[in-house]
C-alpha cells in the first residue's frame, strides 16, 4: 500500500527469506533483516537465513538489529550485505566516538574482503601451498 502511493519503503523484518522476497516483490526499495533480537548486541544469530536473503536479493539488505560488535559487522559485510543498522552498540558504549570509528573500519574491511573474493569455507583439509620449488 505505501509504494503504491509513492513511498520509498525499507522494512525492518524478520530474517525470513520468503518474507524479503515478497518484501522486494511488492516493491520495496531495500529489505532490513535482523540479525538478531533488536538491542541484544548478539551479533549474527540469523546468519544462515541472511546468507539465502543476501544471495537471492535484487534489492540492497541491509542488516539490522543485534549487531553490537564491529565484528559482527564486518561478518554481514563479508557475507554481501549491502550495509549495516547499528545503534545500541554504539549508544550504551563507553566512548561512542570511538566505537563508531571502530565500526567505520569494520564496514570497510568487511567490503574489501566480499570484493576480494573470500575462499570458501570447507570441510575438509586442502592443501594450498606449492609441493615444488619453494625451498630454493
Amino acid at each position: 500500500m505505501l509504494v503504491k502511493e509513492g513511498f520509498i519503503v525499507l522494512p525492518y523484518c524478520g530474517a525470513d527469506p520468503v518474507l524479503c522476497k515478497r518484501l522486494e516483490e511488492v516493491g520495496c526499495a531495500a529489505v532490513m533483516p535482523l540479525g538478531a533480537p533488536i538491542g541484544t548486541n548478539q551479533g549474527l544469530k540469523t546468519q544462515d537465513f541472511l546468507r539465502i536473503i543476501i544471495e537471492q536479493s535484487r534489492v540492497p539488505v541491509v542488516v539490522d538489529a543485534g549487531i553490537g560488535a564491529p565484528s559482527h559487522a564486518a561478518q554481514a559485510m563479508e557475507m554481501g550485505a549491502d550495509a549495516v543498522l547499528v545503534n545500541t552498540a554504539m549508544a550504551v558504549a563507553r566512548d561512542p566516538i570511538q566505537v563508531a570509528q571502530a565500526f567505520k573500519l569494520a564496514v570497510e574491511a568487511g567490503r574489501l574482503g566480499y570484493l576480494a573474493g573470500l575462499g570458501k569455507v570447507s570441510q575438509t583439509a586442502q592443501a594450498t601451498s606449492p609441493l615444488t620449488g619453494f625451498l630454493g
